[in-house]
């Protein structure tokens, strides 16, 4: 709502950092504005506090906001309590990185008149009727929004106060022509390389692991081989789907339905339309009167199909006398579809407008809906009965489980027989490795829930779909733990192996590194791969080849540059021949490089302030959250 006043005072470059930096207020909302909260503060900075529901009024929009972002992806990081804290924390430390701001803007004597926050409002279009100020509009959209006038008019005080000092921070940024020119040359810049690869794999033969050295690494290494927190749980599963299987109808009760409910299997009417069409332009009274033109021929006796194929737009069906296809009712434009299905055979209708144009339009001939057989749809009959039955049931079932589960919660025994169920298990799974059929947000939570883990109680109703839902305890549970050396030897054996072959490929490409630096060595016997003008961000070669290859000095005239990289697979040496300028740096190249570098430039002063103010500032934490 505030973007027209926000492009008042900043630029281009400055709204990207902006977004970045001021959005913790937009998502804050405007609790701390509507009086004095009584609530604990979860920081306090220089004396001025950050109350619980501020920081809860701003997590839960910026939870909201990453659930756009992410859609059902969400749903699983969600059920890890660590990463919601992570979320948490970071928006606690924007709430007070905003405080910093408006501290910091208070102290150079920042200011916003009474005239000024008045001329952002009467600007802002979100107030306005036809580009003029609405007041009735104005506290229309106050009241939508929960805002009184008072407290609106102290937020955009706020608001643009804080403005004030990050426009003049990240806006008055700027990258010099050449800072911009010397990154373009050193980004664009190509090199001539040779190279040989080593891979270890090679020298895995050749290398053993003895239990002791196993049993050392394992000894050394423990927090690599931490067993996650595992359930395994017993429950009482409710499912439309399987409660139908087991439901019976007979002959006469299928006949029966389909008696009274002949509707749901009726073909629906067809009827096959022409039309004449006069295509939309941006004169639409040029467009009805050409139209009404060919209107008053029709009804003057004119046939429809000659006028069709001579005045008709759509030239397709023109062709066809205005033929075009069958319809049933819905299909097309609202419009054409009244019209269509108000008149009788042979009839055309009058001036039909739609978004294509005008069009007149004739039923040509009409097909009407015929009931299917009652063979064709007894098996869809039958399924319709079973899953009504069943969903009916399983309301019923669905009551006698939430309230039994939780009026005995020590135990399912009870539960399953109110609800005539057998008591299910799941094998111990941790969070990453949840049963397929049950891997959702919900029933992750609630699984490894204090409810569940530590009191042992019966976990309230979770739903997993539509119309199938569980009810889980505690079977066993494993904590988070270390894993045994039996258990991973294996796994230790090879990776040591591994490494082992890794470390000779090492020693071969040194090898091969120091032939290559004798000048009386014959690189011809070696199988060098030669890539001229590889770019810094080339696909062509391995990334690990690259990345070293731009990191290597810039060879002497007539020498070589000489190193190696390590890769996933192995070991290559590089031998760089020469450094070739960049290409095709023009002004376009230039500008573009000067906008890419501003904003990190702001971003970078932005960042600075904010470290800058909390080296300075007195900040507690006194609730952990």
């Amino acid at each position: 709502m505030l973007e027209k006043i926000r492009e008042g005072s900043q630029g281009v470059v400055a709204k990207g950092i902006l977004v970045l930096v001021i959005f913790s207020f937009a998502f804050a909302g405007v609790s701390s504005y509507l009086g004095t909260s009584t609530d604990l503060p979860v920081a306090i900075v220089n004396g001025d506090e950050v109350s619980t529901s501020e920081l809860e009024q701003a997590f839960q929009n910026e939870r909201s906001r990453i659930e756009q972002q992410l859609g059902d992806m969400f749903e699983t990081l969600a059920a890890d309590d660590t990463y919601m804290a992570g979320i948490k924390q970071s928006v606690l430390e924007k709430l007070v990185g905003d405080k910093l701001i408006d501290q910091a803007a208070f102290a150079l004597g920042l200011r916003v008149s009474d005239e000024q926050i008045k001329q952002a409002i009467v600007s802002e279009p979100a107030f306005q009727t036809d580009g003029v100020f609405d007041n009735s509009r104005y506290q229309a959209v106050l009241r939508q929004l929960g805002y009184q006038a008072v407290s609106f008019k102290n937020m955009m005080r706020v608001d643009m106060t804080r403005r004030q000092l990050l426009s003049a921070l990240v806006g008055s940024e700027f990258a010099l022509d050449g800072e911009a020119k010397q990154l373009a040359e050193v980004q664009g810049q190509t090199r001539d390389i040779r190279y040989l690869t080593v891979e270890s794999n090679q020298f895995l033969a050749d290398n053993s692991v003895t239990d002791e050295e196993a049993q050392a690494y394992y000894d050394a290494n423990q927090s690599q081989y931490l067993s996650p927190e595992k359930v395994s749980l017993e429950y009482l599963e409710l499912n439309v789907a399987e409660l139908a299987k087991d439901i019976t109808t007979s002959p006469e009760e299928v006949k029966a339905y389909y008696d009274e409910h002949q509707k749901q299997y009726q073909t629906a009417e067809k009827r096959l339309a022409a039309h004449i069409l006069i295509n939309k332009s941006d004169d639409d009274a040029a467009d009805e009167a050409k139209a009404a033109a060919i209107l008053a021929k029709l009804t003057a006796g004119e046939s429809f199909e000659a006028l069709a194929k001579t005045d008709s737009e759509d030239k397709f069906s023109g062709e066809q006398g205005g033929k075009l296809d069958w319809f049933e009712p819905g299909v097309m434009a609202p419009a054409f579809d009244e019209a269509l299905f108000s008149l009788e055979k042979g009839a055309h209708s009058g001036l039909v407008s739609t978004e294509f144009g005008y069009h007149i339009i004739k039923l040509l001939d009409v097909q009407a809906g015929q009931l299917a057989p009652f063979a064709d749809v007894e098996a869809k009959i039958v399924a319709q009965i079973q899953e009504k039955k069943a969903l009916d049931k399983f309301y019923g079932l669905q009551t006698k489980l939430a309230d039994t589960s939780y009026e005995i919660p020590d135990t399912l025994v009870d539960a399953a027989k109110a609800i005539g169920a057998s008591i299910k298990t799941t094998e111990l799974f941790d969070r990453n490795a949840v049963p397929a059929e049950f891997n959702q947000a919900d029933f992750i939570k609630a699984a490894f829930s204090d409810q569940v883990l530590a009191s042992g109680m019966n976990s309230d109703v979770i739903e997993i779909a539509p119309n199938h839902i569980l009810v889980v305890r505690m079977k066993e549970h494993q904590a988070a733990g270390t894993l045994s050396f039996s258990s991973v030897k294996d796994s230790i054996i090879a990776r040591l192996q591994q490494d082992k072959a890794k470390e000779a490929a090492l020693n071969k490409a040194v090898e091969y590194m120091a032939q290559l630096k004798d000048s009386t060595f014959d690189a011809s016997s070696l199988s060098l791969t030669t890539q001229a003008k590889l770019g810094r961000y080339s696909q062509d070669v391995d990334s690990g080849i690259a990345a070293k290859a731009f990191q290597m000095p810039v060879p002497a005239k007539d020498a070589v540059s000489i190193d190696t990289a390590e890769l996933a697979s192995g070991y290559a040496i590089i031998l760089l021949d020469k450094v070739n300028p960049a290409e095709g740096i023009n002004d376009n190249v230039l500008s573009a490089m000067k906008q890419r570098l501003t904003p990190q430039y702001s971003e970078a002063d932005y960042r600075g302030l904010i470290a800058s103010l909390k080296a300075k500032a007195d900040i507690e934490y006194p609730v952990a959250e």
